[in-house]
């Protein structure tokens, strides 16, 4: 699917693209049963392709309300083969049954705030540090954490839990509240603030933070997977009271998305 002497990957993370469509359903009841059994053929062969590809992956989502019908998560590293895909996913059907609603494109990244070596070994009870051989077991363990930590936000792998929620958001620049603003130190501190709530979840909605600043309209993707939505009422709810999101965060559109099977997807949406 890609030529590889025109490959767009980026330095560091992979592309991450959120598709919506509405069905246009007077398009697809123009389809006579063989032409709808094509389609439906071809929408499946094409996930399964994609599904195949080294460092790819597709999510196919039932969107819960009307704002869409169908929605699709993919992540690859090429720019190229996430721009092949959008086009193929959305004459899948056919021409004209799949309409564009909203779709979001971003990068996987680390945090700029992520805790260094230095700040840890600060943080250890003296006894530890000044023991050569608990610092050492100390800071291995530390950096097998870390290790994975950039590991699942730059290159992660998406998690096949039910519920998955997914909103722009960008910091405010305002003249009472400017994110940009603040030293380094302070946002540094908000955000290991904001992140000590992300971990109460820890097991119950798995989080990935992507950017998008000069990508797309917002600065930040963020996408939570959990089992039931009551854990996505609850993280976005107690996060809110923290200052990172109270003062300084905006927030776009919400959309709630079931991943099924297409066959099951073709049923609920009466394909």
């Amino acid at each position: 699917m890609t030529d590889k002497n025109t490959e767009l990957i980026p330095e560091e993370g992979w592309h991450c693209l959120h598709l919506f469509y509405r069905i246009e359903y007077g398009q697809w009841q123009l389809l006579n049963r063989e032409e709808k059994n094509a389609a439906k053929t071809d929408l499946s062969s094409l996930v399964q392709e994609v599904r195949a590809m080294g460092s790819t992956q597709l999510l196919t989502l039932g969107v819960v309300t009307p704002k869409a019908d169908i929605g699709f998560m993919l992540i690859t590293p090429d720019l190229h083969t996430a721009n092949r895909i959008e086009k193929r996913l959305s004459i899948s059907l056919g021409p004209d049954v799949l309409t564009p609603v909203y779709s979001y494109l971003s990068l996987t990244e680390e945090s700029e705030y992520i805790t260094t070596e230095e700040e840890y070994t600060q943080s250890l009870d003296g006894s530890v540090r000044n023991d050569p051989g608990k610092l050492s077991e100390a800071l291995t363990t530390f950096r097998d954490r870390i290790k994975h930590y950039r590991q699942e936000r730059v290159y992660p792998t998406l998690p096949d839990w039910p519920v998955v929620c997914f909103y722009n958001m960008n910091k405010r620049r305002g003249e009472q509240r400017n994110w940009y603003a603040l030293p380094y130190d302070e946002r540094r501190k908000l955000m290991k603030g904001h992140a000590t709530v992300g971990r109460e979840f820890a097991g119950k909605v798995k989080q990935l933070i992507t950017g998008s600043t000069g990508l797309d309209d917002a600065e930040w993707g963020v996408t939570l997977f959990a089992r039931d939505t009551f854990q996505i009422k609850a993280i976005v709810y107690k996060m809110r009271f923290d200052p990172v999101s109270a003062e300084y965060a905006d927030f776009g559109e919400f959309y709630i998305g079931i991943q099924l099977p297409l066959d099951e997807l073709f049923r609920r949406l009466q394909l």
